[in-house]
């Protein structure tokens, strides 16, 4: 009796293991089935018609943005099933999986990036709560591990029904984007809509690329300007790709669809280096010989000194494969700054440019100068200066608008930066605006002048006025042909140890290459304190 009982026992645990077994496994099917279900929804967004309808303003939507930036497959997305929790304003019965971002991680060239992309095809791209902790969630693991982040924005701004919840959410990525800055490159690409508070976020990362046509940056819109000024503007007049780049100078980019746009940052994510620890990569070796002599450079500068050349084809004639990404090539034209390789190394590019306002210092060039050092002594990246400046520009606007206050941000960022610093002095280096421009008081480095160079407190025609005061006619002639024998020349600052070297142009390549390797090894640092403080 006992034997059969035991027997039943046996056959009862395993008849009930196996049905326990089953139903799991029923149960991890049903998951599974599930989770592909889910994944599947979370793919469509908004769902087809709101995909169609983004396709038709020439637009792509938020996965096909990842899909082009990123290298193929390399996509691991991150928070897929999360959904919004507001349930005020009949939100409750409308909910989408993954909400308005899709975030994580990818490669570019090989190399590892943070992404998020805003849907506008789930509530217009509108930043929930839930949105915004996707975001915050992927930036700070951008700055654990060390890599940059890049945000794609397509937003209609604050999702109103979250009220107060929304704003939390967008100072909590400002907070994120402010200690991020200095640590891991962060680029802001404006692909549709960016308004209001939502402005500030981009506003304070490294680079902004708008799309033209269809993207968008103002505080107001045309609606709120229109009621509190009177004024009639288009969204595109007031905060389209073309006054950001040539006016506000808001913009570092622009271009003319999603998918330009796209190719364009990952040519800039090439040049970058991944965080403040590492350094910018050789994302190819460079058949470039660093001993190339340009020869082109001998006859650049004209010999009338008032004459305007073009200094990109300085800077092309010297960098690698004439590969120049140029920042903000549309504002404050008469200084030219960006990316260039030399020796398959990355160089920060610093250029005054004698085409445009002969080339003189004004409030706008000197802040564009300013933030660019910063960017580049932030993430060890050398700075090659080509110096063609007569002074700071003149008049009661420039002064009456603080070009005091904003010429001393290029002087500040110079003097401050410890990276390898390299100059040039082509022609013109006058006044002040010769100290500001990585001088050799600036702590630069290696400061070389071409035979052209003209070193001194100001023109020749300006001083005898001065120093003259009072001779007319054959007097004054006499004087300026003085002061040009005695100053207008590299000898003064020569014999001073001012410049470290009076090069033939066509060994200027050869020069800086060499230098960089020289440098490569530099270690310099500032007084310990909290921060400086640069003259805002």
């Amino acid at each position: 009796m006992l034997r059969s009982l035991s027997a039943l026992r046996v056959i009862n645990y395993g008849y009930n293991q196996t049905r326990l077994l089953t139903l799991v496994t029923s149960n991890t099917l049903k998951v599974k089935e599930e989770v592909k279900r889910v994944g599947q929804l979370a793919l469509l967004g908004g769902g087809k018609k709101r995909i169609d309808a983004q396709h038709k303003k020439g637009k792509l939507t938020a996965r096909e943005r990842i899909e082009v930036l990123l290298d193929a497959n390399s996509f691991r997305e991150y928070d897929m099933f999360m959904q919004h929790r507001c349930t005020d304003f009949g939100m409750e019965k409308e909910k989408y999986y993954g909400d308005s971002v899709v975030t994580g991680s990818g490669l570019i060239n090989g190399r590892p990036v943070y992404i998020f992309s805003q849907d506008f095809t789930v509530f217009g791209g509108s930043l929930s709560s839930v949105h915004a902790a996707k975001i915050c969630k992927i930036m700070d693991q951008a700055m654990l591990v060390g890599a940059p982040v890049i945000g794609l924005n397509d937003s209609g701004g604050a999702r109103i029904q979250e009220g107060v919840e929304s704003l939390a959410g967008y100072a909590d990525i400002f907070q994120r984007n402010v200690m991020a800055s200095g640590v891991i490159p962060q680029l802001s690409l404006i692909m549709g809509p960016c308004a209001g508070g939502a402005v500030y976020s981009p506003a304070l990362t490294d680079f902004i690329f708008m799309v033209r046509q269809s993207s968008y940056l103002f505080i107001t819109g045309p609606d709120v300007v229109k009621s509190v000024t009177n004024e009639t503007v288009t969204q595109e007049e007031l905060g389209g790709a073309d006054p950001h780049m040539s006016k506000s100078g808001v913009a570092h980019g622009a271009f003319d669809n999603d998918i330009d746009t796209l190719l364009r940052t990952r040519e800039l994510f090439n040049f970058l280096p991944l965080s403040n620890r590492d350094q910018a990569p050789v994302i190819r070796q460079s058949d470039d010989s660093p001993d190339r002599l340009a020869y082109s450079l001998d006859t650049v500068v004209p010999l009338e000194t008032t004459a305007a050349y073009d200094m990109k084809e300085v800077i092309q004639a010297v960098i690698d494969e004439e590969d120049f990404f140029e920042i903000m090539p549309e504002f404050a034209k008469n200084i030219i700054i960006g990316f260039a390789r030399m020796n398959g190394q990355t160089v920060g590019v610093v250029a005054n440019q004698p085409k445009v306002a002969a080339g003189c210092l004004d409030i706008n060039s000197s802040v564009k100068g300013a933030r660019f050092v910063r960017f580049c002594d932030a993430f060890h990246i050398p700075i090659i200066t080509f110096v063609d400046v007569p002074g700071f520009l003149p008049g009661t606007a420039q002064e009456h608008n603080g070009i005091i206050r904003h010429g001393a941000k290029l002087l500040f960022a110079y003097a401050e930066a410890t990276v390898p610093k390299i100059t040039v002095i082509t022609r013109k280096a006058y006044g002040g605006a010769y100290d500001v421009m990585s001088s050799k008081h600036l702590r630069g480095d290696i400061n070389y002048a071409w035979p052209t160079a003209e070193v001194a407190v100001m023109g020749a025609q300006g001083a005898v006025k001065i120093i003259f005061r009072g001779d007319h006619g054959e007097d004054v002639k006499k004087r300026e042909s003085e002061y040009i024998d005695k100053f207008a020349n590299p000898f003064p600052a020569a014999v001073r140890g001012f410049v470290d070297d009076i090069i033939e142009p066509n060994t200027t390549r050869q020069r800086i290459c060499r230098d960089l390797q020289l440098l490569a090894n530099k270690k310099l640092k500032n007084p310990k304190k909290k921060h400086a403080n640069i003259p805002l």
